[in-house]
Protein backbone atom coordinates (compact mmCIF):
# COMPACT_ATOMS: atom_id res chain seq x y z
CA UNK A 1 0.00 0.00 0.00
CA UNK A 2 1.37 3.42 -0.84
CA UNK A 3 1.39 5.80 1.68
CA UNK A 4 -0.46 8.27 -0.15
CA UNK A 5 -3.61 5.99 0.27
CA UNK A 6 -2.71 5.57 3.47
CA UNK A 7 -3.90 9.23 4.31
CA UNK A 8 -6.97 9.30 1.57
CA UNK A 9 -9.21 10.24 3.66
CA UNK A 10 -7.73 12.89 5.33
CA UNK A 11 -7.89 16.50 4.80
CA UNK A 12 -5.91 19.22 4.30
CA UNK A 13 -4.60 21.27 7.13
CA UNK A 14 -2.87 24.88 7.21
CA UNK A 15 0.60 24.97 9.13
CA UNK A 16 3.80 27.31 9.16
CA UNK A 17 7.00 26.05 7.93
CA UNK A 18 10.34 28.38 7.53
CA UNK A 19 11.92 28.13 4.77
CA UNK A 20 15.39 29.90 3.15
CA UNK A 21 14.47 33.29 1.63
CA UNK A 22 16.36 32.41 -1.95
CA UNK A 23 14.92 29.24 -2.23
CA UNK A 24 11.37 30.52 -2.09
CA UNK A 25 11.67 33.23 -3.68
CA UNK A 26 13.42 30.91 -6.74
CA UNK A 27 10.25 28.44 -6.32
CA UNK A 28 7.60 31.41 -6.54
CA UNK A 29 9.56 32.20 -9.63
CA UNK A 30 9.47 28.90 -11.05
CA UNK A 31 5.49 28.58 -10.31
CA UNK A 32 6.84 25.50 -8.06
CA UNK A 33 3.39 24.25 -5.87
CA UNK A 34 4.72 24.29 -2.45
CA UNK A 35 2.10 22.41 -0.72
CA UNK A 36 2.30 19.95 -3.26
CA UNK A 37 6.13 19.76 -3.60
CA UNK A 38 6.15 19.13 0.78
CA UNK A 39 3.80 16.53 0.70
CA UNK A 40 5.85 14.64 -1.70
CA UNK A 41 8.79 15.07 0.03
CA UNK A 42 7.04 13.86 3.42
CA UNK A 43 5.62 10.94 1.71
CA UNK A 44 8.90 9.85 0.61
CA UNK A 45 10.67 10.61 3.83
CA UNK A 46 7.93 8.62 6.06
CA UNK A 47 8.51 5.77 3.52
CA UNK A 48 12.01 5.68 4.22
CA UNK A 49 11.93 6.36 7.86
CA UNK A 50 9.10 3.24 8.54
CA UNK A 51 11.31 1.14 5.82
CA UNK A 52 14.16 1.72 8.20
CA UNK A 53 12.37 0.97 11.56
CA UNK A 54 10.94 -2.19 9.93
CA UNK A 55 14.01 -3.23 8.99
CA UNK A 56 15.99 -2.32 12.45
CA UNK A 57 12.89 -3.89 14.12
CA UNK A 58 13.01 -7.07 12.01
CA UNK A 59 17.26 -7.17 11.41
CA UNK A 60 17.35 -10.56 14.02
CA UNK A 61 14.58 -12.63 12.52
CA UNK A 62 16.41 -11.60 8.95
CA UNK A 63 19.35 -12.48 10.21
CA UNK A 64 17.93 -16.00 11.69
CA UNK A 65 15.67 -16.57 8.64
CA UNK A 66 19.04 -16.19 6.36
CA UNK A 67 20.87 -18.25 8.49
CA UNK A 68 18.23 -20.66 7.88
CA UNK A 69 18.85 -20.49 3.78
CA UNK A 70 22.01 -20.15 3.57
CA UNK A 71 22.02 -24.22 6.17
CA UNK A 72 19.03 -25.55 4.65
CA UNK A 73 18.15 -23.34 1.45
CA UNK A 74 14.82 -22.10 0.98
CA UNK A 75 11.58 -23.83 1.27
CA UNK A 76 10.04 -23.37 -2.64
CA UNK A 77 11.80 -26.03 -5.10
CA UNK A 78 11.47 -23.52 -7.54
CA UNK A 79 14.32 -21.42 -6.18
CA UNK A 80 16.59 -24.25 -5.27
CA UNK A 81 19.84 -24.70 -6.70
CA UNK A 82 19.93 -27.58 -9.07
Amino acid sequence: MRIGEDYAGYGKRPTNVSINQGLLEAAKALDINLSATLERALEAEVRARRRERWLEENREAIATYNAFVEENGVFSPMFRKR
